[in-house]
């Protein structure tokens, strides 16, 4: 591995480390710093960074981190609060987003002429997850309501693994340049990939969870390795998985989805793996992203590009939210707060450079140029923004009373959890 860019690591790691309670009370997110370093030492700027894109170990880490965080955002989400509580989440997801990826396909047919239906579709989908961890002030900030935090927690917990399949699908469908394959062909690939990854991550989730259970109980195991014991069962999942034809990354959500409503004793050593390994493996991913995606995309983008990564945070994003919305009873100022706060981050990154190391699509470099700069724009504007808006958007909601977005919720696990969020937000 380049030498340079363990130095650039390590540093980073140090420096922002040495602020990172101070920064907390700022704008400066830890993606927003890492993506700033990574394109400072990029050639585009001081050049001391020079890794080439197909890089192997790039893609490793990509699809190393995409397992993790599929199976630890999934870890997070209790359905019995879901299903009871869940009104607003499933709203955004049930709602928000399909009519994100449409409203997201229609734009980029009109602003990008000669790209196809099903590329269209899958820019779209690329874009529709969220990433709350680019405004990670939002969804820590005790101003900010339970019920509206808890609504952009679990959506973008969930919708990364709900988009998945359909960006798997339409990827295959994008590749197809007039070729044709026959029914048999698109039923055992449609079985493999949406009933092959769900089954074993099922059976990896709930066996593995018993198993993690049952000896952490019986005090065979110790706390390190309850918290390792994550990465083996999403590893596990991916790699059963993959050797059977199904997807591994599905199976990966599906498996920590499974663990985290059958074995939820063993979560909490979960969690604080996620919140330091896990989050190393995510900011590594933003360095990469700065230092070798977008300086390759700034050298494409036209017009066209910065046009839709802006309708992609603001239109596109935000009046499908609105509609999903309606009849909820919330201010349009919580119309507006939660449609604006769906930060395109991590699962875009990774969904692209899984979809483009499997080759074939020959609109591939518009995708990743689309997709990098709607990522870059949106971890500025929404770093930037989440912790003014946060505390405005407080103070305004708290005159509201009784108002449904005080409606008492179960505050659920955060990705990363802010140190000293309750006396500072």
């Amino acid at each position: 591995m380049d030498l340079a860019f363990l130095v650039a690591v390590a540093v980073v790691l140090l420096v922002f480390g040495a602020i990172s309670r101070r920064a907390e009370r700022s704008s400066l997110t830890p993606p927003l710093a890492f993506v700033g370093v990574g394109l400072a030492l990029s050639p585009v700027g001081l050049g001391w960074l020079d890794l080439s894109p197909s890089n192997e170990v790039i893609h490793g880490l990509a699809e190393l981190t995409l397992v993790l965080v599929l199976f630890m955002d999934a870890v997070r989400i209790e359905l019995s609060c879901l299903r009871r509580e869940g009104n607003l989440p499933l709203r955004l997801l049930a709602i928000g987003l399909p009519l994100t990826i449409v409203l997201g396909a229609a734009g980029a047919v009109a602003i990008f002429p000669g790209l196809g239906l099903a590329a269209a579709f899958l820019l779209a989908a690329i874009l529709a997850p969220t990433d709350a961890a680019l405004g990670q002030s939002v969804i820590s900030s005790p101003r900010v309501p339970v019920r509206i935090r808890q609504a952009l927690n679990v959506e973008s917990g969930l919708n990364d693994g709900i988009a998945l399949p359909i960006v798997l699908m339409l990827a295959s469908l994008a590749a197809l340049n007039g070729e044709t394959n026959s029914l048999a062909y698109w039923l055992r690939f449609v079985g493999l990939q949406l009933l092959g990854g769900p089954l074993i991550g099922l059976a990896v989730g709930y066996l593995g969870g018993w198993l993690v259970l049952r000896a952490t109980q019986s005090g065979w195991m110790n706390a390190p390795f309850q918290r390792l014991s994550g990465l083996g069962l999403a590893l596990l999942a991916f790699a059963g998985a993959e050797s059977v034809g199904g997807n591994g990354f599905i199976a990966a959500f599906i498996a920590g989805l499974t663990l985290g409503n059958t074995a939820r004793g063993v979560c909490d050593s979960l969690y604080q793996f996620g919140e330091a390994e896990g989050q190393l493996l995510t900011l590594l991913v933003f360095l990469i992203f700065g230092a070798v995606m977008v300086p390759a995309a700034l050298a494409h983008a036209g017009a066209e590009a910065l046009v839709y990564a802006l309708l992609s945070l603001t239109l596109i994003r935000m009046l499908p939210v609105a509609l999903s919305l309606l009849g909820s009873g919330l201010r349009p100022a919580s119309y507006a707060f939660i449609g604006w706060f769906g930060p395109r981050g991590l699962a875009s990154i990774l969904f692209v450079l899984v979809v483009l190391e499997a080759g074939r699509l020959e609109a591939g470099a518009l995708l990743e140029t689309v997709v990098v700069l709607t990522v870059l724009l949106s971890t500025l504007l929404h770093g930037v923004s989440a912790y003014p808006l946060a505390r405005r958007y407080g103070a305004h909601v708290a005159l509201t009373g009784e108002a449904p977005e005080h409606e008492p919720v179960t505050e659920l696990p955060v990705r990363v959890q802010h140190s000293d969020h309750a006396s500072t937000a």
